[in-house]
């Protein structure tokens, strides 16, 4: 299978400064259901010919592209010795597939998938070290993948959401009825029916903005990385006019969770405990098995302060290299 031709942005355009340490190129690579994936490989400077490295696939957060978060994070594993990949998940960034802006507990899961074939097929990847990380909605897809492919040798959930749960629950499993579920459900099928007829798919809307002066904490957060030069890109659906309505109505009754309990190689749950959603990460944990589990709690730390380490350092990337190097040792 040959890869689509896309367009690729060759200027650095990343949320965050190029680092000297790393070699940087872009790179695409397809899954089993033949989107074509955009990425950007990070290789250590240095690195010895002919060496074959372990391997970290990063991706997310959700509704976020390669250069804000997903890119930081492989960025600095390439730092630390890791060949890393940070790709745009299927329909949004640079990475192909139609229409746009729609996500799939499915084939979100298998774009980790295929970056993890990518990977092992690589000349300078040792495949039977190879890793992944996922922020944010991604964490708990990344999950999922681990479940899923016994070829990821050791998983990073960092300050996880499971969309699954937001979806069929609310925040803070606020919405958790049948009658709130099937509210939802009349909603989106009408504007199904809508779309349809229009032949366009409406906007849901990132990040609000002007911010309401009665925004949740939480949305001040976010606000505060999607909207400002922190965070703003202008590939980012948080950034700007978000996923399609409908483009998430899949996760409302398709649980990725379920087999979490069934994975065997090392899983780290990495959260603020600050954080909204820490709930979800601390829960997601109770349902792993095996003394390779491990949850981290950064203290202080809220939310997004583990997309970019908040200005204050929050990511803790020597724990973080110390779990890789272990497990992918």
């Amino acid at each position: 299978m040959e890869n689509e031709q896309l367009n690729l942005t060759r200027e650095w355009d990343k949320t965050f400064p190029k680092s000297e340490l790393v070699d940087h190129e872009k790179v695409t690579f397809h899954s089993r259901y033949g989107i074509t994936l955009a990425a950007d490989l990070y290789r250590p400077r240095g690195a010895e010919p002919g060496a074959q490295l372990a391997a970290i696939a990063v991706s997310a957060p959700f509704g976020a592209v390669k250069e804000q978060a997903s890119g930081l994070y492989a960025q600095a594993m390439a730092e630390r010795g890791f060949l890393a990949l940070a790709f745009d998940p299927s329909f949004t960034g640079e990475s192909g597939g139609e229409p746009r802006y729609m996500a799939s507990p499915d084939i979100n899961t298998e774009d980790f998938l295929a970056a993890v074939d990518y990977l092992s097929c690589r000349e300078d990847v040792d495949a039977s070290r190879i890793g992944i990380i996922g922020i944010c909605g991604w964490g708990g897809l990344a999950l999922n993948a681990a479940a899923l492919d016994p070829r990821i040798k050791a998983t990073v959930a960092s300050t996880m959401y499971d969309m699954a749960r937001i979806a069929a629950k609310g925040y803070f499993d606020e919405a958790d009825s049948p009658e709130a579920r099937m509210e939802q459900r009349r909603a989106l099928a009408e504007q199904r029916t809508r779309d349809y007829a229009s032949g366009t798919y409406e906007r849901a809307g990132g990040v609000v903005d002007p911010l309401p002066e009665d925004a949740p904490w939480f949305v001040r957060d976010y606000y505060d990385y999607y909207k400002t030069p922190r965070g703003y890109h202008p590939r980012s659906l948080n950034s700007n006019e978000g996923w399609n309505v409908t483009g998430t109505q899949s996760f409302l009754n398709q649980p990725i969770l379920a087999y979490a309990g069934e994975i065997e190689n090392a899983v780290m749950v990495l959260h603020g405990d600050a954080a909204h959603s820490c709930y979800m990460g601390k829960d997601a944990f109770k349902l792993l098995r095996g003394d390779n589990k491990e949850l981290v709690l950064v203290p202080g730390a809220v939310h997004t302060d583990l997309y970019d380490g908040g200005g204050k350092g929050a990511i803790p990337w020597d724990t973080i290299q110390a779990f890789f190097e272990r497990y992918l040792a």
